[in-house]
C-alpha cells in the first residue's frame, strides 16, 4: 500500500486531517479546487474558508461544543490553535477574524514539509491508497456522482443559508445599544437593534411577502433546524422570530428601561471591528429584497452590506449505512470521510471528524488499528450518532449532551453540563495517554 495519503478538500476538516496525518510522519497530498474553481458560496482562495459565520459557538467547557473544542485542543488541533490566535470579541463564544484565520491555516499547511497542496479539482476518487474525502457541503457535481456510485445509496441533502454582514460604521449608533445578554448596558460584545411591537410587525409582514430565490425544479428544500432561514422561521408564526434569533431576553433598551419587543443582534466580524454579522439571520431572500427589508431594522436604515445572505446546498451521506465508527467506508475501508459530508453539522463538529479521519488514515498507512473515541467523550458521542442512528430518520446534528451516554447519577439540570464535561475529559485524557494518538 502507498505510504502516503490523499485528502480531497481543503476546508476545516481536510486541513485538520492533513495536519494530523503529517504530524504522525505520513506524507499527505491535499487537493483543493480553489482558486481554479470556486463553489457558489466560496470567494477566498485560502484554505479553511469560513462561509456561514465567523463564530465557532460557545467557548465554555461546560457546553457540549465547548467540550468538543477542548478535546481537540488537548489533541493538538490545528484549527483550534488558529482560532485562538485570530479570536475576536464575542462574549462567551469563540469567534474569529475570518480572513486572518484562513491565512494562518493556509500558511501553516503550505509550510509543513510533509504536506503537498495540489490546487486542482478532483473529478474521481483515486483507485488506490488511503483516501480522505473532506469535500464539504458543496461537493462538486462530478465528485458527488463518483461518491454516490461508490457508496451505492442516494445522497441526502438540505440547504444552508448564509447570514449578511454589515459595515459597522454604517450602523446608526444612536438607534442601537451595546450589551451582552444579562450584562450591563453600554458594555458587552453585541450591538442590539431594538424593535417595538409595531416595527416588529411591519418587519415580519415585509419578510413574509418578500421575493425569495427559487429552487430549481429538481430540488427539494430540507432545512437543518439549527440554521433555518429567517423567512422560513417567520412562516411558522408571527412571533417565531421573537423566540428565535430576535429574542429580547436578557436585554434592556436604555431608552425605556425595559426589554424591547424584539431585537436583532450584531456581532463583531473582524479584529478591527469594521464589520458585523447579523446573528442568526441566515436567508434565501433575493439580494434587493434583503437590502430593502433589513434596512427596516432600527439602526440599519442606511446599512452598507459587506455581504448579503445566500443559500447553498449541503450534501452528506447517510452515515449509519455508509460509515463505521472509525470513519472508514463499510464497503471500501481504505476510504474515510471527514467533515460535514460525514453527517455532522457545524464548523467544530466538521473539524473534529477531520481530526479523527486524519489520525485514522495515518494509522492505516502505518498498519495500526484505527482510533475509536470513547463513547463518553464529545468525539465519541458524535461518532455514536452518525453511525448508530436510524438510517430512515438520520439528519446531521450539532454536538449536544443529548447524544452522550446518560450520567450514572441523577444531577440537577444546571450542573449536568459540568458533570458531562468532567467525565468526558477524564476519558479523553486517559485515552490520549494510552498512546492512541501517537
Amino acid at each position: 500500500m502507498d505510504r502516503s495519503i490523499t485528502i480531497i478538500g481543503g476546508g476545516l476538516a481536510g486541513c485538520e486531517a492533513a495536519w494530523q496525518a503529517a504530524n504522525r510522519g505520513v506524507a499527505v497530498r491535499l487537493c483543493e479546487m480553489k482558486p481554479g474553481n470556486f463553489s457558489p458560496a466560496h470567494r477566498n482562495p485560502n484554505l479553511a474558508e469560513l462561509v456561514c459565520s465567523n463564530s465557532l459557538r460557545s467557548a465554555s467547557i461546560d457546553s457540549a461544543v465547548g467540550l468538543l473544542k477542548e478535546e481537540m485542543r488537548l489533541a493538538g488541533s490545528l484549527i483550534m490553535d488558529a482560532a485562538h490566535k485570530t479570536r475576536v470579541p464575542a462574549g462567551k463564544a469563540l469567534a474569529v477574524d475570518r480572513e486572518r484565520f484562513a491565512q494562518e491555516i493556509t500558511q501553516r499547511i503550505e509550510r509543513h514539509p510533509l504536506i503537498f497542496v495540489v490546487r486542482e479539482e478532483v473529478m474521481e476518487i483515486p483507485k488506490e491508497g488511503v483516501v480522505v474525502l473532506a469535500t464539504g457541503p458543496l461537493t462538486s457535481e462530478m465528485l458527488s456522482q463518483a461518491i454516490q456510485a461508490l457508496i451505492g445509496v442516494d445522497y441526502l441533502y438540505f440547504y444552508d443559508a448564509i447570514a449578511p454582514i454589515v459595515m459597522t460604521d454604517s450602523v446608526d449608533r444612536e438607534a442601537v445599544f451595546r450589551q451582552s445578554r444579562y450584562g450591563p448596558i453600554g458594555r458587552g460584545d453585541y450591538l442590539n437593534c431594538p424593535m417595538d411591537k409595531d416595527t416588529y410587525g411591519l418587519f415580519v409582514s415585509e419578510l413574509l411577502r418578500a421575493e425569495k430565490v427559487p429552487l430549481r425544479d429538481f430540488e427539494k428544500a430540507v432545512y437543518f433546524e439549527g440554521c433555518l432561514p429567517v423567512e422560513v422561521m417567520a412562516e411558522r408564526g408571527r412571533d417565531a422570530l421573537r423566540y428565535g434569533p430576535m429574542k429580547p431576553v436578557g436585554l434592556t433598551d436604555p431608552r425605556t428601561g425595559r426589554a424591547p419587543h424584539a431585537a436583532v443582534q450584531l456581532r463583531q466580524e473582524d479584529l478591527e471591528g469594521s464589520m458585523c454579522n447579523m446573528v442568526g439571520f441566515q436567508t434565501k431572500l433575493k439580494w434587493k429584497e434583503q437590502e430593502r427589508i433589513f434596512r427596516l431594522i432600527p439602526g440599519l436604515e442606511n446599512a452598507e452590506f459587506a455581504r448579503l445572505g445566500s443559500i447553498h446546498r449541503n450534501t452528506f451521506v447517510c452515515a449509519p449505512e455508509v460509515l463505521g465508527p472509525t470513519l472508514q467506508m463499510k464497503n471500501e475501508s481504505r476510504i474515510l470521510l471527514a467533515g460535514q459530508i460525514s453527517g455532522v453539522e457545524g464548523y467544530v463538529e466538521s473539524t473534529a471528524m477531520g481530526w479523527l479521519a486524519g489520525v485514522n488514515a495515518a494509522r492505516l498507512v502505518r498498519h495500526e488499528a484505527p482510533f475509536i473515541p470513547p463513547a463518553a467523550t464529545a468525539h465519541g458521542a458524535l461518532i455514536q450518532h452518525i453511525t448508530r442512528a436510524d438510517p430512515k430518520r438520520f439528519q446531521p446534528m450539532n454536538i449536544n449532551f443529548g447524544l452522550f451516554p446518560g450520567l450514572e447519577k441523577k444531577i440537577p439540570r444546571r450542573e449536568r453540563g459540568k458533570a458531562y464535561s468532567q467525565r468526558a475529559l477524564e476519558a479523553w485524557k486517559g485515552f490520549l495517554l494510552n498512546g492512541f494518538c501517537s
